[in-house]
């Protein structure tokens, strides 16, 4: 299995362009690439899957075990004629001060070999004495070659080759230029994603023109195909043994933040997914359950809340006991209103409260959560791992609002809650991902057929049947929960 590990020397050094435009150019030559990311992180993932055509899976030592990581790689990259891991941040950055949790031990853990990608914006002589650093500081961490990103005038470049060829054994594998073709625009949670971008073929374009331009392939595939052996790590099979549900699943510019193995879990489970457009939608598909994943509802709130119709379909459907899960943007987009930049806009208002952007984070990074007395199930007994990224809060919430997690690590909602509850929802800000670790795929399915199955019961025994005609001077109304949604 070939494979390369994408690092860098620090952060917003272009390693994700220069990933994109790798992937982009080999998919060109017709080979079979599959990308992996390393850590908590939605964006690249999706820009990864538009450059190869295929899903991108994450690579993560919070949610994941050794075995699984190895599982994840092993499996996902069968067939393959190279694998294309990128990492996050600096090559030996983390939260460990050991670097049990860096690129570094990704890299090692999976013995790939890293090609480094060094910004060279003002470099000259000294990105020998920056390589040499890298080298010597974990001799395990095998750097297979550098690639020079935002180089200026050949003269440049000419020096640091030089000066890389005389104090290291550090081969260059190319250099690219700086470009504004080779922009992606950031905002307040990161990158932009494809669909947000209109041109994100021509920045694809422009970024394997880029790397066949100036970077030596047949040199890294090489390089890829003598990664190390790994062992065979085989996936746990797992198979539904109930009935299939329906879950909608809201997916679009706005929503767009899924695990590609989280969404194959929720299948795997027995869920049949029903995507849809929160932006154009007029209704939610015919289904069991809803789940809205994170996303950039800000930016796209009047769109939003001039679908109007889908808005109130989703609010009533709830309301009405529609099991339904949502995490971070989804959770805003379940709120009164979203404020941004003193624009305020109309949301669903399933959730008694108000959202409010900020300009600084409001949580970030890795959370543990502690589970209350569980709406899917039995509780976990052990803190969930899990991640959380927001600019929001959540403002104007009755004090009786439910709670589903104790913040053990992470702020939430509120510093030491997270996970709204009303009737059959639960919102957080928190992102879970379906490891062995929390199988929330499974608990979430099984919750969402226990309730379908309830309300398919006879009208004696189901509680969501709601008779009109038992109060004084009604009119006689028969609602009925198990009629088709």
């Amino acid at each position: 299995m070939p494979r390369l590990y994408i690092s860098a020397a620090h952060k917003s050094s272009g390693k994700t362009i220069v990933t994109l435009g790798l992937v982009s150019a080999f998919a060109q030559r017709g080979l079979d690439v599959r990308t992996f990311k390393k850590g908590p992180d939605y964006i690249d993932p999706l820009w990864h899957a538009r450059a190869s055509g295929r899903p991108c899976y994450n690579l993560d030592f919070n949610t994941q075990t050794l075995r699984e990581i190895l599982a994840t790689l092993t499996t996902r990259s069968t067939g393959a004629d190279i694998a294309v891991i990128e990492g996050n941040k600096g090559l030996h950055d983390g939260v460990d001060l050991e670097g049990r949790d860096s690129n570094a031990a990704m890299a090692k853990l999976t013995r790939s070999p890293v090609v480094l990608v060094i910004d060279a914006f003002g470099l000259a002589r000294g990105v020998a004495a920056l390589l040499r650093g890298f080298v010597e500081f974990d001799r395990r961490v095998r750097i297979g070659g550098v690639i020079l990103n935002r180089t200026g005038p050949e003269r440049q470049v000419a020096k640091m080759r030089q000066a890389i060829e005389r104090y290291t054994d550090v081969p260059v594998l190319g250099a690219i230029g700086r470009s504004e073709a080779l922009a992606v625009r950031e905002r307040h949670l990161g990158l932009t994603t494809p669909s947000e971008t209109s041109a994100a073929q021509t920045l694809m374009a422009a970024a394997r023109d880029a790397v066949r331009a100036g970077v030596d392939l047949d040199r890294l595939l090489e390089l890829g195909s003598q990664a190390a052996d790994l062992p065979l790590v085989a996936a746990p099979a797992r198979r539904s043994t109930g009935s299939k549900v329906r879950i909608a699943i809201a997916r679009d510019a706005a929503f767009g933040f899924y695990y590609a193995d989280d969404l194959e879990a929720l299948e795997a489970n027995g869920a049949e997914l029903a995507f849809f457009d929160a932006l154009s939608d007029a209704r939610l598909p015919p289904c069991d359950g809803l789940f809205i994943g994170g996303g950039f509802p800000e930016t796209h709130a009047d769109c939003l809340e001039a679908n109007v119709a889908l808005r109130a379909d989703i609010g009533e459907k709830i309301a009405a006991g529609l099991p339904t899960y949502a995490e971070c943007g989804g959770l805003m987009y379940l709120s009164r209103s979203i404020e941004w930049n003193g624009v305020r806009r109309e949301m669903v208002g399933a959730i008694p409260g108000d959202t409010y952007m900020g300009t600084r984070p409001q949580g970030r990074g890795l959370v543990r959560l502690q589970e209350r007395a569980g709406l899917w199930g039995r509780s976990p007994t052990r803190p969930i791992p899990a991640h959380e990224f927001h600019y929001a809060r959540l403002e104007n919430l009755p004090e009786e609002v439910e709670f589903a997690y104790d913040m053990r690590r992470g702020y939430g909602v509120d510093g030491s809650r997270d996970g709204i509850r009303i009737g059959s929802m639960l919102a957080s800000f928190t992102h879970l991902r379906d490891t062995s670790r929390h199988r929330w795929t499974h608990r979430f399915v099984e919750f969402v057929r226990r309730r379908r199955d309830e309300a398919r019961a006879p009208s004696a025994k189901s509680p969501s049947r709601i008779d009109l005609r038992t109060r004084p001077g009604s009119t006689s109304v028969d609602v009925d929960a198990s009629r088709p949604r």
